[in-house]
């Protein structure tokens, strides 16, 4: 199995990277991952700490109409260059978080993704550099209010809830080129199936790009594009966006008044 990296919080509030166990304990790390952390002898046991998503970053670049099948059902060529979009930072939650239906939206779709994690700072690379740039993968669901996006003509407000970007469970730091990425809506049978490799822009590719642009920070994270099979959530829906390889992220729909507040939360 290979190594999970991890970001928990203990019942004191205390946040730390650290080595998810086959026990399920934590190893604790003296810094994050891609900062060269080391194994301390602090361990967590599963009762003593809450997961939390696996990176807190700058930014979240993402990437749209990646897949040539996705393109199509959206009605859209695939694009010459990549598409690139930015989701906030406290859009994020982690795997067993929940996703709140906004009252603005009158359609929230889910979209299934792999997510790359910087572990370098990173300016004008190459492709050739790119792949030492990227530290890990880890999954994303791009949650969209897809009614707003057609609205706006511009995707800021549609992408941007809190709770719209869930990430995780954890880090893992090699992948098949050919890992299938699956997304269930209530363990149903899988409404997106893909390869990975399908993408229009591979991962050292969008990088490279996007390090054309904007300087890229160590935990800043980059979601790939979702493949064909989007579609809407509804209350009460448990959504779960697997990848060989690396796992499952699982999170429910509710809406606001609903929310529930989670054990020892940071403050």
């Amino acid at each position: 199995m290979a190594q999970r990296y991890v970001r928990v919080q203990n019942q004191e509030g205390r946040i730390y990277y650290g080595l998810l166990k086959p026990s399920q304990s934590v190893q604790v790390l003296d810094a994050p991952p891609w900062l060269q952390g080391q194994p301390t002898d602090l361990h967590l046991e599963p009762d003593r700490y809450k997961i939390l998503a696996p990176c807190a970053p700058s930014k979240i670049v993402a990437v749209g109409k990646n897949y040539a099948d996705h393109a199509a059902e959206m009605g859209t060529d695939v694009p010459r260059e990549p598409l690139l979009f930015l989701k906030p930072s406290t859009a994020i939650i982690p795997t067993g978080g929940e996703i709140i239906y906004p009252a603005q939206a009158q359609r929230i779709d889910y979209e299934g993704e792999l997510a790359l994690i910087i572990g370098d700072r990173t300016f004008s690379c190459t492709p050739t550099q790119a792949q030492n740039k990227i530290w890990g993968y880890t999954i994303a669901n791009d949650v969209t209010a897809r009614d707003l996006q057609q609205r706006d003509g511009q995707w800021t407000r549609a992408k941007g809830f809190d709770t719209f970007c869930p990430l995780g469970p954890w880090i893992v730091r090699e992948l098949s080129p050919g890992a299938r990425l699956q997304t269930f809506i209530n363990e149903q049978a899988p409404v997106q199936s893909a390869s990975v490799d399908q993408m229009v822009f591979p991962p050292d590719v969008l990088v490279s790009y996007i390090s054309q642009i904007m300087t890229l920070l160590p935990g800043d994270v980059i979601l790939t594009g979702t493949p064909v099979g989007v579609g809407p959530l509804h209350l009460g829906d448990f959504v779960v966006v697997e990848i060989e390889g690396i796992g499952r992220l699982e999170n429910t729909v509710i809406s606001r008044e609903y929310t529930v507040v989670q054990p020892f939360e940071k403050a």
